[in-house]
Protein backbone atom coordinates (compact mmCIF):
# COMPACT_ATOMS: atom_id res chain seq x y z
CA UNK A 1 0.00 0.00 0.00
CA UNK A 2 2.89 2.38 0.78
CA UNK A 3 4.20 1.85 -2.77
CA UNK A 4 0.81 2.81 -4.22
CA UNK A 5 0.71 5.94 -2.07
CA UNK A 6 4.23 6.81 -3.22
CA UNK A 7 3.26 6.43 -6.88
CA UNK A 8 0.09 8.44 -6.30
CA UNK A 9 2.01 11.33 -4.76
CA UNK A 10 5.04 11.34 -7.05
CA UNK A 11 4.37 12.20 -10.68
CA UNK A 12 7.94 11.32 -11.65
CA UNK A 13 7.84 7.91 -9.95
CA UNK A 14 4.43 7.12 -11.47
CA UNK A 15 5.67 8.08 -14.93
CA UNK A 16 8.83 6.00 -14.57
CA UNK A 17 6.81 3.01 -13.34
CA UNK A 18 4.49 3.29 -16.34
CA UNK A 19 7.45 3.49 -18.72
CA UNK A 20 8.82 0.24 -17.27
CA UNK A 21 5.36 -1.34 -17.34
CA UNK A 22 4.95 -0.21 -20.95
CA UNK A 23 8.24 -1.82 -21.94
CA UNK A 24 7.14 -5.15 -20.47
CA UNK A 25 3.67 -4.89 -21.98
CA UNK A 26 5.27 -3.96 -25.32
CA UNK A 27 7.12 -7.28 -25.31
CA UNK A 28 3.78 -9.07 -24.99
CA UNK A 29 2.17 -6.84 -27.62
CA UNK A 30 4.78 -8.09 -30.09
CA UNK A 31 3.46 -11.59 -29.45
CA UNK A 32 -0.12 -10.41 -30.03
CA UNK A 33 0.80 -8.63 -33.27
CA UNK A 34 2.51 -11.76 -34.59
CA UNK A 35 0.16 -14.47 -33.33
CA UNK A 36 -3.35 -13.00 -33.39
CA UNK A 37 -3.61 -12.88 -37.23
CA UNK A 38 -2.41 -16.50 -37.37
CA UNK A 39 -4.95 -17.53 -34.74
CA UNK A 40 -7.75 -15.77 -36.65
CA UNK A 41 -6.70 -17.41 -39.92
CA UNK A 42 -6.70 -20.85 -38.29
CA UNK A 43 -10.13 -20.20 -36.79
CA UNK A 44 -11.42 -19.11 -40.19
CA UNK A 45 -10.02 -22.21 -41.89
CA UNK A 46 -11.48 -24.49 -39.24
CA UNK A 47 -14.92 -22.89 -39.57
CA UNK A 48 -15.23 -22.12 -43.27
CA UNK A 49 -12.68 -24.36 -45.02
CA UNK A 50 -12.33 -27.48 -42.86
CA UNK A 51 -11.46 -29.68 -45.82
CA UNK A 52 -8.43 -27.55 -46.70
CA UNK A 53 -7.01 -27.28 -43.20
CA UNK A 54 -5.19 -29.87 -41.22
CA UNK A 55 -5.45 -30.23 -37.48
CA UNK A 56 -2.69 -28.14 -35.86
CA UNK A 57 0.15 -30.21 -34.50
CA UNK A 58 0.33 -28.18 -31.29
CA UNK A 59 -1.64 -25.69 -29.21
CA UNK A 60 -1.16 -22.19 -30.57
CA UNK A 61 -2.39 -19.11 -28.73
CA UNK A 62 -1.00 -15.97 -27.13
CA UNK A 63 0.73 -17.97 -24.39
CA UNK A 64 1.63 -21.35 -25.90
CA UNK A 65 4.09 -22.30 -27.38
CA UNK A 66 7.09 -20.33 -26.17
CA UNK A 67 8.42 -17.70 -28.53
CA UNK A 68 10.91 -19.11 -31.04
CA UNK A 69 13.21 -17.91 -33.76
CA UNK A 70 11.24 -18.23 -37.04
CA UNK A 71 14.43 -19.27 -38.85
CA UNK A 72 15.90 -22.03 -36.69
CA UNK A 73 13.23 -22.71 -34.06
CA UNK A 74 15.47 -21.70 -31.14
CA UNK A 75 13.27 -21.19 -28.04
CA UNK A 76 13.69 -17.68 -26.66
CA UNK A 77 14.98 -17.78 -23.09
CA UNK A 78 14.09 -15.26 -20.37
CA UNK A 79 17.43 -13.38 -20.62
CA UNK A 80 16.86 -13.06 -24.38
CA UNK A 81 13.42 -11.56 -23.81
CA UNK A 82 14.29 -8.48 -21.74
CA UNK A 83 12.68 -5.48 -23.51
CA UNK A 84 15.11 -3.41 -25.61
CA UNK A 85 18.19 -4.56 -23.68
CA UNK A 86 18.16 -8.07 -25.16
CA UNK A 87 17.83 -6.70 -28.69
CA UNK A 88 20.83 -4.44 -28.13
CA UNK A 89 22.97 -7.15 -26.51
CA UNK A 90 22.13 -9.61 -29.28
CA UNK A 91 22.73 -6.88 -31.87
CA UNK A 92 19.38 -7.62 -33.43
CA UNK A 93 20.19 -11.25 -34.24
CA UNK A 94 19.17 -14.70 -33.03
CA UNK A 95 21.69 -16.07 -30.55
CA UNK A 96 21.55 -19.54 -32.14
CA UNK A 97 21.55 -18.97 -35.90
CA UNK A 98 22.41 -15.23 -36.06
CA UNK A 99 19.47 -14.53 -38.35
CA UNK A 100 18.28 -10.91 -38.11
CA UNK A 101 15.44 -10.12 -35.70
CA UNK A 102 12.83 -7.75 -37.12
CA UNK A 103 13.33 -4.18 -35.84
CA UNK A 104 9.57 -4.15 -35.29
CA UNK A 105 10.14 -5.89 -31.95
CA UNK A 106 12.42 -3.12 -30.74
CA UNK A 107 10.13 -0.39 -32.09
CA UNK A 108 6.99 -1.77 -30.44
CA UNK A 109 8.69 -2.14 -27.05
CA UNK A 110 10.26 1.33 -27.18
CA UNK A 111 7.13 3.10 -28.41
CA UNK A 112 4.86 1.33 -25.95
CA UNK A 113 7.13 2.34 -23.08
CA UNK A 114 7.40 5.93 -24.33
CA UNK A 115 3.66 6.34 -24.97
CA UNK A 116 2.80 4.80 -21.60
CA UNK A 117 5.06 7.34 -19.93
CA UNK A 118 3.38 10.21 -21.79
CA UNK A 119 -0.05 9.00 -20.65
CA UNK A 120 1.07 8.73 -17.03
CA UNK A 121 2.71 12.18 -17.05
CA UNK A 122 -0.27 13.83 -18.75
CA UNK A 123 -3.08 12.39 -16.62
CA UNK A 124 -1.36 11.60 -13.35
CA UNK A 125 -2.57 8.93 -10.96
CA UNK A 126 -6.20 7.89 -11.48
CA UNK A 127 -8.78 6.38 -13.81
CA UNK A 128 -7.90 8.57 -16.84
CA UNK A 129 -4.34 7.23 -16.80
CA UNK A 130 -5.52 3.64 -16.36
CA UNK A 131 -7.90 3.89 -19.29
CA UNK A 132 -5.32 5.77 -21.34
CA UNK A 133 -2.82 2.95 -20.87
CA UNK A 134 -5.29 0.30 -22.02
CA UNK A 135 -6.28 2.38 -25.04
CA UNK A 136 -2.62 3.07 -25.90
CA UNK A 137 -1.72 -0.61 -25.79
CA UNK A 138 -4.72 -1.55 -27.90
CA UNK A 139 -3.89 1.09 -30.51
CA UNK A 140 -0.30 -0.17 -30.71
CA UNK A 141 -1.58 -3.69 -31.42
CA UNK A 142 -4.06 -2.50 -34.04
CA UNK A 143 -1.43 -0.36 -35.77
CA UNK A 144 1.13 -3.17 -35.81
CA UNK A 145 -1.29 -5.71 -37.25
CA UNK A 146 -2.65 -3.27 -39.83
CA UNK A 147 0.84 -2.35 -41.01
CA UNK A 148 1.80 -6.01 -41.45
CA UNK A 149 -1.49 -7.62 -42.53
CA UNK A 150 -3.80 -4.73 -43.49
CA UNK A 151 -6.22 -6.06 -40.89
CA UNK A 152 -7.95 -4.44 -37.90
CA UNK A 153 -9.36 -7.43 -36.02
CA UNK A 154 -12.69 -7.32 -34.19
CA UNK A 155 -10.99 -9.23 -31.37
CA UNK A 156 -9.22 -5.97 -30.47
CA UNK A 157 -11.55 -3.30 -31.89
CA UNK A 158 -14.77 -4.36 -30.19
CA UNK A 159 -13.47 -4.93 -26.63
CA UNK A 160 -11.78 -1.52 -26.80
CA UNK A 161 -15.04 0.08 -27.94
CA UNK A 162 -16.95 -1.41 -25.00
CA UNK A 163 -14.16 -0.51 -22.60
CA UNK A 164 -14.37 3.13 -23.69
CA UNK A 165 -18.11 3.17 -23.05
CA UNK A 166 -17.61 1.58 -19.62
CA UNK A 167 -15.02 4.17 -18.60
CA UNK A 168 -17.37 6.93 -19.68
CA UNK A 169 -20.16 5.63 -17.46
CA UNK A 170 -17.96 7.36 -14.86
CA UNK A 171 -17.50 10.43 -17.12
CA UNK A 172 -13.75 9.76 -17.26
CA UNK A 173 -13.20 11.33 -20.70
CA UNK A 174 -16.66 12.51 -21.67
CA UNK A 175 -20.27 11.88 -20.72
CA UNK A 176 -21.91 8.59 -21.69
CA UNK A 177 -24.34 10.19 -24.16
CA UNK A 178 -21.48 11.81 -26.08
CA UNK A 179 -19.60 8.50 -26.01
CA UNK A 180 -22.54 6.53 -27.45
CA UNK A 181 -23.12 9.11 -30.15
CA UNK A 182 -19.38 9.16 -30.79
CA UNK A 183 -19.35 5.41 -31.41
CA UNK A 184 -22.36 5.62 -33.74
CA UNK A 185 -21.13 8.70 -35.62
CA UNK A 186 -17.61 7.30 -35.94
CA UNK A 187 -18.83 4.12 -37.58
CA UNK A 188 -21.52 5.65 -39.79
CA UNK A 189 -19.40 8.54 -41.06
CA UNK A 190 -16.69 6.30 -42.51
CA UNK A 191 -19.32 3.81 -43.67
CA UNK A 192 -20.92 6.58 -45.74
CA UNK A 193 -17.55 7.74 -47.10
CA UNK A 194 -16.68 4.15 -48.02
CA UNK A 195 -19.88 3.63 -50.03
CA UNK A 196 -19.73 7.03 -51.73
CA UNK A 197 -16.13 6.38 -52.77
CA UNK A 198 -17.01 2.90 -54.01
CA UNK A 199 -19.98 4.26 -55.93
CA UNK A 200 -17.83 6.94 -57.58
CA UNK A 201 -14.73 4.86 -58.36
CA UNK A 202 -15.77 1.22 -58.14
CA UNK A 203 -12.95 0.68 -55.62
CA UNK A 204 -12.86 0.13 -51.88
CA UNK A 205 -11.09 3.04 -50.20
CA UNK A 206 -10.86 1.46 -46.74
CA UNK A 207 -11.89 -1.60 -44.78
CA UNK A 208 -14.68 -2.18 -42.28
CA UNK A 209 -12.07 -2.37 -39.53
CA UNK A 210 -11.41 1.36 -40.05
CA UNK A 211 -15.10 2.08 -39.33
CA UNK A 212 -14.88 0.16 -36.06
CA UNK A 213 -11.61 1.82 -35.07
CA UNK A 214 -13.13 5.27 -35.61
CA UNK A 215 -16.19 4.13 -33.65
CA UNK A 216 -14.09 3.02 -30.68
CA UNK A 217 -12.25 6.36 -30.66
CA UNK A 218 -15.63 8.07 -30.57
CA UNK A 219 -16.66 5.83 -27.68
CA UNK A 220 -13.61 6.95 -25.71
CA UNK A 221 -13.59 10.66 -26.52
CA UNK A 222 -17.11 11.54 -27.64
CA UNK A 223 -18.51 12.74 -30.93
CA UNK A 224 -17.08 16.22 -30.35
CA UNK A 225 -13.51 14.99 -30.93
CA UNK A 226 -14.21 13.06 -34.15
CA UNK A 227 -13.53 16.03 -36.51
CA UNK A 228 -10.10 16.58 -34.94
CA UNK A 229 -9.25 12.88 -35.21
CA UNK A 230 -10.26 12.50 -38.85
CA UNK A 231 -8.54 15.75 -39.91
CA UNK A 232 -5.30 14.73 -38.23
CA UNK A 233 -5.46 11.19 -39.63
CA UNK A 234 -6.29 12.29 -43.17
CA UNK A 235 -3.68 15.05 -43.19
CA UNK A 236 -0.84 12.91 -41.88
CA UNK A 237 -1.93 9.94 -44.01
CA UNK A 238 -2.00 11.96 -47.23
CA UNK A 239 1.36 13.58 -46.47
CA UNK A 240 2.96 10.23 -45.66
CA UNK A 241 1.54 8.61 -48.78
CA UNK A 242 2.79 11.37 -51.05
CA UNK A 243 6.20 11.29 -49.37
CA UNK A 244 6.51 7.52 -49.80
CA UNK A 245 5.51 7.74 -53.46
CA UNK A 246 7.93 10.64 -53.99
CA UNK A 247 10.74 8.65 -52.41
CA UNK A 248 9.70 5.62 -54.50
CA UNK A 249 9.19 3.58 -51.33
CA UNK A 250 5.59 2.82 -52.25
CA UNK A 251 4.05 2.07 -55.63
CA UNK A 252 1.29 4.44 -56.72
CA UNK A 253 -2.07 2.72 -56.45
CA UNK A 254 -0.91 0.30 -53.74
CA UNK A 255 -3.18 0.67 -50.67
CA UNK A 256 -1.69 2.22 -47.54
CA UNK A 257 -3.25 1.09 -44.24
CA UNK A 258 -5.32 3.91 -42.74
CA UNK A 259 -5.60 2.30 -39.30
CA UNK A 260 -2.21 3.48 -37.96
CA UNK A 261 -3.03 7.08 -38.90
CA UNK A 262 -6.42 6.87 -37.19
CA UNK A 263 -4.80 5.28 -34.14
CA UNK A 264 -2.08 7.95 -33.93
CA UNK A 265 -4.60 10.76 -34.38
CA UNK A 266 -6.84 9.21 -31.73
CA UNK A 267 -3.97 8.92 -29.27
CA UNK A 268 -2.91 12.54 -29.80
CA UNK A 269 -6.53 13.64 -29.39
CA UNK A 270 -6.87 11.66 -26.16
CA UNK A 271 -4.09 13.75 -24.65
CA UNK A 272 -4.44 17.11 -26.38
CA UNK A 273 -7.78 17.02 -28.22
CA UNK A 274 -9.46 19.81 -26.26
CA UNK A 275 -6.41 22.05 -26.72
CA UNK A 276 -6.36 21.38 -30.47
CA UNK A 277 -10.11 21.99 -30.78
CA UNK A 278 -9.90 25.26 -28.86
CA UNK A 279 -6.93 26.42 -30.95
CA UNK A 280 -8.74 25.55 -34.19
CA UNK A 281 -11.93 27.32 -33.19
CA UNK A 282 -9.92 30.36 -32.08
CA UNK A 283 -8.01 30.49 -35.38
CA UNK A 284 -11.29 30.16 -37.28
CA UNK A 285 -12.87 33.01 -35.34
CA UNK A 286 -15.54 30.75 -33.87
CA UNK A 287 -16.55 31.56 -30.30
Amino acid sequence: MSLLLFLENSALAFTAACVLLGLMVGSFLNVVIHRLPIMLERDWQAEYAPSSSEAPSETFNLVVPRSRCPHCGHAITAPENVPILSYIVLRGRCRACHAPISPRYLAVEALTGLFSGFVAWHFGWGLPALGGLFLTWGLVVLSGIDLEKQLLPDAVNLPLLWLGLLFNTRHVYTDLTSAVWGAAAGYLSLWVVYHLFKLATGKEGMGFGDFKLFALLGAWMGWQQLPVIILLAAGVGATTGLALIGLKRHAQGTPIPFGPFLAAAGWVTLLWGHTLTTAYLGASGVH
